[in-house]
């Protein structure tokens, strides 16, 4: 066997079953899932038997643990040569198992992942997080699946890797979030060869509402303070960014704030304090219609296009918030290993 699927769930069944759809719809076979239950009080074992005599497909409960090492676990019972290690989120298009399988017939790679795009089934907001995590102007469109940077870095979303190579390196770590780029960190300290298959694209639904988006980049600026403690080169300047926008849009409108009080209390020079005011405003303004266009074209929604600037806030000053937040009580105050998640990683 090829392929082993592994698709760690916390209390996903409708998810599952859309995933499970699309793999009953590929246009290559050669597969077996393995869906691991992490401890669900909403489990999808009935989902899973229903596709039972159209894949391939073994169902495995365990305590709740974290997505790693649910990975892990279904890992230990795979058959396949290669793991396909991909979120309950996702949804295939019916091309993707043979993307993979022509990435790797023309050169071999010991891992490889692929990029992510929105499905016009989405909703509005599904649409616009997922413009905004992808975007150029948001993340440097180092997860848009644009050869940009030096290495790949693959993401458990949408990640593959040989299963001896795997097991070789101990599978993921017990980090609850960014475990998925300590292990791709591991990969090339070993040595391994990584790859982007920009044609073994997945469809990604990502968060529903944006409390939980802020919730979900705010632990990875987190994360990311942790990885640097792990392996300090692996922080690169592009990842500082949303912490420099945090800070300077933060200082921007105090900085407007302090002008309009002093309208108020010195109306002798308010032409003066209005500028101190208004000024500090251009440059976000300037962002707001930068990004309105962009996400509007691309969608070709005015709609999407409000929310995906809403979205790109929500994206570039959580991850800053969490970034500094971890910054300082690991960095400054010496704290250890911060915990990005208390409780599960999937609330």
């Amino acid at each position: 066997m090829r392929y082993s699927i592994i698709v760690p769930v916390f209390n996903r069944p409708d998810e599952v079953e859309e995933l499970l759809g699309s793999l009953t719809k590929q246009t290559e076979g050669d597969f077996e899932v393995v869906v691991v239950e992490d401890g669900s009080s909403r489990p999808c074992r009935e989902v899973c038997e229903r596709f039972a005599q159209q894949l391939d497909i073994h169902y495995f409960v365990k305590d709740n643990s974290g997505p790693g090492q649910s990975r892990n676990y279904g890992a230990e019972r795979a058959r396949g040569e290669y793991l396909l290690i991909l979120d309950s989120d996702v949804v295939l298009p019916e091309g993707y198992i043979a993307a993979v399988s022509r990435e790797l017939d023309n050169e071999p790679a010991d891992a490889f992942g692929g990029p992510d795009r929105a499905h016009e089934s989405f909703t509005d907001i599904q649409k616009a997080i997922s413009y905004a995590m992808t975007s150029f102007f948001t993340t440097g469109g180092i997860r848009g699946g644009k050869k940009k940077l030096d290495r790949f870095y693959p993401r458990s979303f949408n990640m593959g890797i040989r299963r001896d190579v795997y097991k070789r390196l101990g599978g993921f770590s017990r980090m609850r979030f960014g475990e998925d780029i300590d292990f791709s960190i591991r990969l090339f300290e070993a040595g391994c060869r990584c790859r982007l298959f920009p044609e073994a694209w997945v469809w990604h639904k990502r968060r529903t509402d944006f409390r939980k988006f802020f919730r979900q980049v705010y632990n990875s600026g987190i994360a990311r303070i942790n990885l640097y403690k792990k392996y300090p080169s692996s922080l690169k300047l592009v990842h500082m960014l949303p912490a420099v926008f945090t800070v300077g849009t933060s200082a921007l409108i105090l900085i407007s704030a302090v002008g309009r009080a002093l309208m108020h209390y010195d109306p002798t020079h308010f032409h003066r304090w209005y500028l101190v005011c208004a000024l500090p405003w251009l440059p976000i303004l300037a962002l707001c219609l930068l990004l309105l266009v962009d996400a509007t074209v691309r969608h070709r929604s005015l709609r999407i296009g409000l929310l995906s600037v809403a979205a790109a806030f929500v994206q570039l000053t959580g991850y800053g918030s969490g970034f500094i937040a971890a910054w300082w009580k690991r960095c400054v105050r010496g704290k250890d290993e911060f915990q990005a998640f208390e409780h599960t990683f999937y609330d």
